[in-house]
């Protein structure tokens, strides 16, 4: 179940609204949604994916799977409703293909190179998921990073563990030390049976498994997509997962893993993905770079050219330029607010 809904602000001006970044490919020839896809997409797995995305990016999800030859089961959310009312129309579906289906929740675009480690990690979490807990993959953290949020885990399970707690974004210190006491960092990626979530979501918050299961009911089929109701969507509270079951069931597991992964939630994400050359540059596209070190240069089909700057995002766009330092990164989000306030075009 890939959830393909996301609008990828804090990497602007390149994600755009009209084609944000899960659509985008960085230092690979494939999109974001494509490697996902694809990693769902091996002898693991007995049915073809269920994507739930954003009505205006119907074409782009078709076009991304033809390319890469894949078929898949795409259901379109006809307003935005965040993460839950997703999954939960999601997870009617594969209920209808399958009554003991175990549904495997991935964000489109997040970045995970190990295919092999991370199917080793959904083998081991099964067991645990086909026991009845919701479980959530935590990364063992690199880095005391502030822009995850973090789990602790509790008591053993089978493979994975009770969840203690989940503890928002931290501070310096607080990532410092949660990364001394052993936390992880939640990866927003979920294995669980889908009878099971369904009957979380019943009792912590049946006004979104109501109007999932009144938009999926009345859901209309459109050439190959499934369209949601749209009044009967509307109806639910626009919540994610985490926040409406994961921290409230007392099913919730988590299952440490070890490989890499990110979410590409800023431009300061990016950087690590990309090579960087001997003074620490990463650059995308027609660039040049003197006397600057620590930079990430991102330029779409003009020219760019930098001269004595260090620790700098700059991305340039055919109509827009972001200039930003480093340390600044996940303020992007807050600018594109900004500029939506002032009535401009994104």
């Amino acid at each position: 179940l890939i959830l393909s809904g996301g609008s990828g602000t804090r990497l602007w001006p390149a994600s755009r609204a009209s084609k944000p970044k899960q659509f985008l490919s960085f230092g690979s020839d494939r999109s974001l949604f494509q490697e996902t896809v694809l990693r769902c997409s091996s002898d693991l797995f007995d049915q073809v994916p269920i994507v739930v995305g954003a009505n205006s990016h119907r074409f782009l999800l078709a076009d991304d799977l033809l390319k890469i030859d894949v078929t898949a089961d795409i259901l379109l959310e006809p307003v935005p409703r965040n993460s839950c009312g997703a999954i939960a129309a999601g997870a009617l579906h594969a209920l209808k293909r399958d009554k003991d289906a175990l549904i495997l929740v991935l964000a489109a675009d997040h970045h995970i190179p190990d295919d092999e480690a991370f199917a080793q990690a959904v083998r081991t979490a099964a067991a645990d998921a086909n026991a009845g807990q919701l479980v959530t993959f935590g990364v063992r953290p690199t880095r005391a990073a502030t822009g995850y949020g973090y789990i602790e885990p509790g008591a053993p399970l089978i493979s994975a563990f009770e969840v203690a707690a989940f503890v928002e974004k931290p501070s310096v210190d607080d990532a410092e030390r949660f990364c001394a006491e052993g936390y992880l960092w939640n990866s927003g990626n979920f294995l669980f049976r889908a009878d099971a979530f369904l009957d979380e979501l019943k009792a912590l918050q049946p006004e979104i498994l109501r109007a999932a299961e009144s938009a999926y009911a009345k859901a209309t089929r459109d050439l190959d997509f499934l369209r949601l109701h749209k009044q009967a969507f509307s109806k639910a509270p626009a919540v994610s997962v985490d926040y409406a079951v994961m921290e409230k069931t007392d099913q919730a597991a988590v299952l440490p893993v070890d490989y890499a992964w990110s979410d590409i939630g800023s431009w300061d994400a990016v950087a690590e993905l990309l090579p960087a050359d001997r003074t620490g540059n990463a650059v995308m596209g027609d660039v040049d770079i003197l006397d600057g070190n620590g930079n990430l240069v991102h330029s779409s089909g003009t020219l760019t050219t930098v001269v004595g700057l260090n620790d700098h995002i700059i991305v340039c766009t055919p109509d827009s330029v972001l200039v930003t330092d480093k340390r600044h990164a996940e303020q992007v989000k807050d600018l594109v607010q900004c500029l939506s306030a002032k009535g401009r075009v994104e």
